[in-house]
């Protein structure tokens, strides 16, 4: 285990923790003494029937989700609503590498799943809240991949799903990106096999992920743009690689990065039906809103289409923004009022 003041609730806010106790995961092992972080906002009704989940992307916290997503001008009304916002297994705020002690710590932490997150998500949301229903499940990115193993795991539990820049199944072309973005952290020669005093240490490998991020999770138009000066307010091209990009990941743990990049390109719901996606999909009775970002390179508009065919009744609301991928966190104006006014439509049905 080591300190890492970016996990801790001064910089990510007020969440609570429920201990899952031992959790066994998809590769076999168990995680022992497992603790989901989560927090909530609104009430829950009398009927139960309010209940929201939100989830979290690659490198993101409950915190960015509560602050871009959450709140009384948002889809996502805490006067109408129960939320629940849960961090990934870790995800550094959760039970993860640089948090939990031996045996599982640091390069010796477990591997895990998108399937052992949902697994730890409905024990706390069925065992501790004694939610049997949610009325909306709701995440980008990564947390989009946990809005489909929801939907396609637990279809009776799952009123409305709305994965954001998300595909149920991960591409090949992605599987070689993440591959780039682990080599960049493990080639550094301070990553001691995942074994190091601080984080900083393996910055040379960190600040290498972060360039190659750069490249593909902003759009082409981003940078013909020069958007990082009138989004971001950065003043010049290395301004904003350095002190954006860089300073972004830099307070992060490693081990944390990498334990989601393994879920990332593992992520894959066709196991639920013998590798077969289509009929994996065919289980889905939620009503579904699928929002890819029109300029995304990660999750590009036509995957998330492909995916659209197989679930009956679903729909797609593309979402306009020349940030790309990096429009999840709702830099650009008009992107939440885009999403907002797609969830309350499926909110509505």
């Amino acid at each position: 285990m080591i300190a890492n003041d970016f996990y801790e609730a001064h910089t990510q806010g007020d969440f609570k923790i429920h201990d899952l106790g031992d959790l066994a995961l998809e590769s076999g092992e168990t995680l022992r003494n497992a603790k989901l972080a989560y927090r909530t906002f609104g009430e829950l009704n009398t009927d139960k029937s309010n209940a929201i989940l939100v989830t979290t992307w690659f490198s993101g916290t409950g915190k960015v989700m509560e602050d871009v997503y959450v709140g009384a001008d948002h889809a996502l009304d805490p006067s109408k609503y129960f939320i629940i916002i849960a961090d990934q297994l870790g995800s550094g705020v959760s039970t993860s590498p640089q948090n939990n002690p031996a045996p599982q710590t640091m390069g010796k932490f477990p591997k895990l799943t998108i399937g052992d997150d949902v697994a730890a998500q409905h024990k706390m949301l069925t065992e501790h809240l004694g939610i049997e229903k949610l009325a909306l499940v709701v995440g980008g990115s990564m947390g989009g991949q946990q809005v489909y193993e929801w939907a396609v795991a637990h279809p009776e539990m799952v009123e409305r799903a709305a994965p954001i820049a998300a595909t149920a199944r991960i591409s090949l072309h992605q599987k070689v990106f993440v591959q780039a973005l682990e080599e960049a952290i493990t080639s550094d020669p301070n990553w001691n096999g995942g074994w190091y005093a601080s984080g900083l240490d393996v910055r040379d490998g960190m600040d290498r992920m972060s360039k190659i991020v750069s490249a593909l999770g902003w759009s082409r138009e981003f940078y013909q743009e020069e958007r990082w000066s009138t989004i971001l307010g950065m003043s010049s091209l290395d301004d904003f690689i350095n002190g954006f990009m860089k300073a972004y990941f830099e307070p992060m743990d490693p081990n944390v990065l990498l334990s989601e990049m393994h879920k990332w390109q593992r992520a894959d719901v066709g196991r639920h039906a013998d590798d077969d996606l289509p009929k994996a999909l065919g289980r889905i009775t939620a009503k579904m809103c699928i929002m890819p970002i029109d300029h995304d390179l990660f999750f590009p508009p036509n995957e998330c289409e492909a995916d659209c065919r197989y679930i009956s009744g679903a729909t797609v609301k593309v979402i306009q923004s020349k940030d790309g991928h990096m429009g999840l966190n709702g830099l650009e104006p008009d992107y939440m009022a885009q999403v907002d006014g797609a969830l309350n439509v499926l909110l509505q049905s």
